[in-house]
């Protein structure tokens, strides 16, 4: 059932579109805005109903707010008011609210109307998700990377918490390419894609081919050292799909894993933990491939075998 979010400081209001709408969504109703700009951002809502007239922060600068905001800016919003005047119309649609419904309004209206936009937006979202997956292994591609780790990066620093990043690759995955030909290429990449993103389940859990036979994940939570054990577990998963690499230097195909976990704080670069992470994977493959390096947020370095 989707999930609607009502933001009116009204509670007769409030109940009145609750009343209307419940039957059919899950209906959460918040009489202040602060109140209302948190649930957006806990929430997984499909629509928000916004009233416009509100003490302190109202509806407009809400709107602004949270289309500005990473994690809530793809939420379409309906703006409620009784101001009849085009101008301020025009303002909410300018800020990126999706309708515009002027109070007094019938049940009718404002069901056909949420009914219409629920379908837009999943309509949209089915795009968007069309748009952010690698055709060849199903997983996360670079673009679903690229807007994933920011909310994560984001969150981390919210709630202060670990933020581990890891990047790994296949091993001498060109010379099972010249040895084997694409096509057998194509079905390694897949394999291990599979493999491993069964392991990145949770919904805080990002994972996507960065590249070529690359990949890398972001997860949010763990400290260094579980970060680390998991890791080790993924990629002995690998090794044990037992996927023959017949060549002088592997048995079976592999992966070299490096990664870094940090308390992420304001003013702190993701792009430093990437190639914080880069290195790592870059010492695991010195060392000699199929290992994990890892860097603690207590600034040690760990290394498998």
């Amino acid at each position: 059932m989707d999930k609607i979010l009502v933001i009116d400081d009204s509670p007769v209001q409030g109940e009145f579109l609750c009343s209307i709408l419940k039957e059919d969504y899950d209906v959460t109703v918040c009489q202040r805005a602060e109140e209302g700009l948190d649930a957006a951002k806990d929430g997984c809502f499909s629509l928000i109903l916004l009233d416009v007239i509100m003490p302190g922060m109202d509806g407009f600068m809400m709107l602004k707010e949270l289309k500005e905001t990473e994690i809530t800016k793809h939420i379409p919003v309906i703006l409620l008011t009784s101001l009849a005047d085009i101008q301020y119309e025009e303002r909410g649609l300018l800020l990126g609210a999706v309708d515009y419904v002027a109070k007094p309004f019938s049940p009718v209206i404002i069901k056909a109307r949420v009914d219409t936009h629920i379908q837009l937006y999943h309509y949209q979202m089915h795009f968007q998700q069309q748009a952010m997956v690698d055709d060849l292994t199903g997983v996360g591609n670079r673009r679903l990377y690229e807007g994933g780790s920011v909310v994560r990066w984001r969150e981390a620093i919210r709630f202060g918490l670990p933020l581990s990043v890891c990047m790994f690759d296949i091993d001498k995955f060109k010379l099972y390419n010249d040895t084997f030909g694409h096509p057998a290429g194509d079905k390694v990449i897949a394999a291990v894609a599979k493999k491993a993103s069964s392991y990145f389940q949770r919904a805080t859990d990002l994972f996507a081919r960065y590249g070529g036979e690359e990949f890398v994940a972001v997860f949010v939570g763990n400290d260094g050292h579980s970060a680390f054990e998991f890791l080790k577990t993924v990629r002995q998963a690998v090794e044990d799909l037992h996927i023959r690499h017949n060549s002088p230097v592997c048995e079976w195909v592999t992966i070299s894993v490096g990664g870094v976990t940090l308390l992420p704080k304001m003013g702190d670069s993701f792009d430093t933990c990437l190639k914080l992470a880069d290195t790592m994977l870059y010492d695991a493959k010195r060392l000699g491939r199929n290992r994990v390096v890892w860097y603690s947020e207590n600034r040690e370095q760990w290394m498998e075998k």
